[in-house]
């Protein structure tokens, strides 16, 4: 269903608990298999279930971790969805930690980062697992939450402070993280680099016009020059989270 907040199920933060110096996030348990079978892009794993758990086989590869093979014990995290967090071999070295904070602004194209504006007043720049982006993305901007962080200091899950975050949450789905089909697109030259977070691009047949870029993509803008042709993707407070532009040789 698309445009809503799924609620039904949801367990919150503070029920959580820690285990062997993880800290997890309330409703996430460990499975241990054993690999039966690596075909193509995924990794067939019986877990005593009645049915075989299927492992994206970039779980791993995105941690730079080795990849499964036939007849690996490994330890699997699922959350209060039964949702995949993590996948490690038996005795594998991990760590997960919680944030707790706020999503400071849309993510980016892709939702592959986030910056959480945590209770102390600081920010904190975050990849996204891949498992995790649809998750991530459907938590509001400003609604409290608490972010599952891993050994590569990347997003593994997330959840709710409370209920009243999760009353909050429902008034400010419309801030929810936008596809890339949502944000305004403007095509034009760029005038002037990136310089004190600004940019400035004249559309086609336009006047020039001054924008400002979210931090989590200004490093793209680094390597453009003035007169650079470019797309910007302008979310709904006119700041640009995207940019699109075909590489100079």
């Amino acid at each position: 269903m698309t445009g809503c907040l799924v609620l039904s199920g949801v367990v919150f933060a503070h029920e959580g608990n820690t285990t062997k110096g993880n800290e997890s996030l309330s409703g996430e348990r460990v499975i241990t298999g054993t690999v039966e079978e690596v075909r193509g892009e995924q990794a067939k794993v019986d877990t005593g279930e009645g049915q075989p758990r299927y492992l994206p086989m970039n779980l791993r590869e995105e941690k730079g971790l080795p990849a499964l093979k036939n007849g690996d014990r490994v330890e699997i995290t699922v959350n209060d969805q039964n949702l995949i967090v993590d996948v490690h071999l038996a005795g594998e070295e991990s760590h997960h930690r919680k944030v707790h904070g706020v999503l400071a602004q849309p993510l980016v194209t892709g939702h592959e980062k986030a910056v959480i504006q945590v209770k102390e007043g600081q920010q904190e720049s975050h990849k996204i697992s891949s498992m995790a982006r649809s998750k991530v993305a459907s938590i509001p901007v400003g609604a409290d939450a608490t972010f599952l962080i891993d050994e590569m200091d990347q997003i593994v899950d997330v959840t709710f402070e409370n209920q009243a975050t999760v009353d909050k949450a429902q008034h400010l789905q419309e801030k929810k993280s936008p596809l890339k089909g949502n944000f305004k697109k403007v095509s034009g030259v760029l005038k002037q680099p990136l310089k004190d977070n600004m940019i400035a691009v004249q559309p086609d047949g336009e006047k020039e016009h001054q924008y400002e870029v979210r931090p989590l993509i200004q490093e793209k803008f680094k390597k453009l020059s003035s007169g650079q042709e470019v797309v910007l993707f302008v979310d709904d407070e006119d700041k640009v989270t995207d940019v699109a532009f075909v590489e100079k040789n």
